[in-house]
Formats: structure tokens, sequence, C-alpha cells
């Protein structure tokens, strides 16, 4: 078995962080240079929109998936918890970086 030496190195890939720990163990982290982003939306509909206009609506950000390539996953739900302050749905997607986050805020706002 290969043995690391401590220290950082930088590489286009990403970083890897290898230090010195108890006993003489070396533990290497390694950072990618792109990491994916999670980004969340909590939704809270009027009291006077009624049930059926909640789940067209539900249903066009479910069509998100399909309009927006960059885009890994997607869910959409009602939320079940009591810690989203009123908020009675979510979504949660995940783009592979940065750049795509800004591409989707960018499609949101048309």
């Amino acid at each position: 078995m290969r043995r690391a030496a401590a220290g950082r190195r930088e590489a286009s890939s990403g970083v890897r962080d290898c230090r010195q720990e108890l006993r003489g163990t070396v533990v290497c982290l390694y950072y990618p240079a792109q990491m994916a982003v999670n980004h969340v939306v909590w939704i809270k509909s009027a009291a006077e929109v009624p049930p059926n206009r909640v789940r067209e609506h539900l249903e066009a950000l479910r069509r998100l998936k399909d309009e927006i390539p960059d885009m890994s996953s997607l869910s959409v739900g009602e939320n079940f918890t009591d810690r989203a302050q009123g908020r009675t749905h979510g979504l949660v997607e995940e783009l592979p970086d940065r750049a795509a986050l800004a591409s989707y805020i960018a499609h949101a706002r048309q």
C-alpha cells in the first residue's frame, strides 16, 4: 500500500488536502473544483387559492426538469413539517454548478 504525503495539492479537478493525524496516519480529503448546487425553494399559497390551482402550479414546477437541460434532479412536494414557517410546499433541485444555477434563475425570471 502506498502512503500519501501530508500537504495540500491543487489541481484543475479539485483540491486534495492530506494531513498527519493521530498515530502517524495520513488522512486525505478531496474537494472537487466544481460541486453540485442544491437549490431549495419554499412556497406558500394564499388561503384563497383553490386546491386545483395549487396542483396545476406544482405540476408546472415538475415540468421544469424537461425545460432546463442542466438540472440533475428535481423534487416537488407538500411540506409535512412544522418548521417551514407556514410554507405549504417546496422544491429541491440539483444543478451541476453555480453557472447552471445562474442559468436556472434567468429562466425563472422569464
